[in-house]
């Protein structure tokens, strides 16, 4: 019987208000560097991919954490403009481009969010999200009213381990005090959420918002849909294999 649910967060319960390398171009123009939104947006996904995760090992302090997210995020930032040109001050820009994604005003939240994460509430699930973010999550969700929802919020850099790495989503299972085998998992990254959740033991839904007419695909313990006013259902039948 699943008891558990965990979500990603960004990505699969909210969204950037506009593209993210249309508000690195942008704002870098404030800040005295013009450089294509494109060519930001290429050189962000091949920085971010290709990063360590946003992890620093166990036993930290907060302000620590707090320093090394805000370090992490600044070398990510560099790397991306490092071939796009120079800013006259970065330090400027790196601040005023970390508040904006603090900010939840710049997130919008799926709008089917809320009534499926409250259906999963009446039906008794235990909720918890579980994020490769940093600590400005917790303003976000709280902006977004979607904290009120959530039993448990483990992110990356205070577990000591990103997704796709099992000590990630082990933290979130012993905080919730399920084991993998009644938990499911929910995100929209193949290789961070699906596939780790999956080997893990856990049911894996994949949520691809592509083609918004299909129809949920359910094998064994794995499902992909297309809106997360699905997951009920699907939670549902993948109690059951």
């Amino acid at each position: 019987m699943i008891r558990a649910a965990f979500f990603d967060a960004a990505g699969t319960l909210f969204e950037a208000r506009e593209p993210v390398g249309r508000t690195y171009a942008r704002l870098a123009r404030d800040f005295g560097l013009d450089a294509p939104e494109e060519a930001v947006a290429a050189s962000f996904r091949r920085v971010f991919g290709a990063a360590p995760g946003l992890a620093f090992g166990r036993g930290l302090r907060h302000d620590q954490l707090r320093r090394l997210e805000r370090g992490w995020w600044r070398n990510r930032v560099g790397e991306t403009f490092a071939p796009l040109g120079k800013f006259p001050d970065f330090d400027a820009y790196f601040d005023a481009l970390f508040a904006h994604f603090a900010d939840p005003a710049h997130w919008i939240a799926d709008r089917e969010a809320a009534p499926m994460l409250q259906r999963l509430k009446s039906d008794g699930l235990n909720l918890g999200v579980i994020s490769n973010f940093d600590y400005r999550l917790y303003r976000i969700l709280d902006g977004l009213d979607q904290t009120r929802y959530f039993d448990s919020i483990t992110i990356s850099s205070e577990a000591g381990y990103a997704k796709p790495r099992r000590e990630a989503f082990a933290a979130a299972l012993s905080r919730a005090g399920v084991t993998e085998h009644d938990a499911m998992h929910i995100g929209d990254s193949e290789h961070l959420d699906f596939a780790p959740a999956a080997a893990l033991g856990l049911a894996a839904v994949l949520i691809d918002r592509e083609d918004r007419q299909a129809a949920p695909s359910i094998a064994g313990r794995t499902a992909r849909i297309c809106s997360l006013a699905s997951v009920p259902e699907v939670a549902r039948v993948l109690e059951l294999a």
